[in-house]
């Protein structure tokens, strides 16, 4: 799902995590889905089921709930599936294999483009309940804000990357330099809000190639050390955030925010913001 990603979690993980949740916590005993490539929907992980003919299914777009439900964009949803006259039944053998009836198809949507979709479903032929579809479509939804997540994590450690590829920016180039350093701040707030261990740490250390290149100096530097989180907070700071807007970028309370802003300006021998963002990128420690 995740295109050229670095040290991006296989997307597979969040997809199985949320069907696992659906069939735990909800009223569909049965659920399963998968990845859109091109223009089907390839079924890798399935819960609940009595076989394996689900698993590995291609579903193409049109076809079936499931293809429906990726060619029109929205939830759809069958009572008593071999009866369905709104459906293609390209699919029965699988379906009616799992004794199957009542199936809703939840598309996962990202910026307007369908990544994956979930399936829940009941053996008896009963209408799907709002919780049910309630809980599905909730599902779809986190994966989705899961998705852009991963999305924007990989844009941004593109562009770091592309940065830190060229030729020492020069200082007398106003607008690259903000520009390294409007990158080196989305990526720090970005960084802290991400879960996965090497993840973080990769961009932590793009984000230390961006100060080094704005520099042009890695072992000469001074020894003064803040700790991630302060560099966080001064990272936005640099731009003009307030406390309020530091908070919400890094997923802070303010109070948190007014402490590790104060740390670092106590250990920069700094009397106000400004100051501090001075000093510290006079000691290297932004770009």
């Amino acid at each position: 799902m995740g295109g050229e990603a670095r040290l991006r979690p296989d997307d597979r993980d969040a997809l199985r995590a949320e069907l696992r949740s659906v069939s735990t916590g909800s009223d569909f005993p049965v659920a399963f889905g998968g990845e859109v490539t091109s223009s089907s929907v390839r079924l890798t992980e399935c819960f609940g089921t009595l076989t394996t003919r689900l698993r590995d299914l291609e579903v193409q777009e049109g076809r079936g709930v499931g293809g429906q439900a990726l060619a029109f964009g929205r939830p759809i949803g069958v009572v008593d599936y071999g009866a369905a006259r709104h459906i293609t039944h390209d699919y029965d053998g699988p379906v009616m294999a799992e004794r199957l009836s009542a199936v809703l198809a939840v598309p996962v949507r990202v910026r307007g483009k369908c990544r994956a979709v979930l399936y829940g479903a009941i053996r008896q032929r009963v209408a799907v309940g709002d919780r049910a579809r309630d809980s599905l479509i909730a599902a779809g939804r986190r994966l989705a804000a899961e998705l852009a997540v991963r999305d924007e994590v990989d844009r941004r450690m593109s562009m770091a990357e592309a940065v830190a590829a060229t030729r020492r920016p020069d200082v007398a180039d106003v607008a690259n330099l903000e520009e390294l350093r409007s990158v080196h701040s989305e990526l720090c707030a970005i960084a802290g809000s991400v879960e996965d261990v090497n993840l973080r740490t990769r961009m932590y250390e793009v984000a230390q190639r961006l100060t080094d290149l704005r520099t042009g100096e890695t072992e000469s530097a001074p020894q003064l050390r803040l700790s991630r989180r302060e560099i966080d907070v001064l990272s936005q700071v640099a731009l003009g955030c307030t406390n309020a807007e530091v908070a919400e970028r890094l997923s802070l309370a303010p109070e948190t925010v007014k402490a590790y802003l104060r740390a670092a300006m106590r250990r920069l021998g700094a009397r106000t913001r400004h100051e501090a963002v001075v000093r510290a990128r006079s000691a290297w420690l932004l770009p």
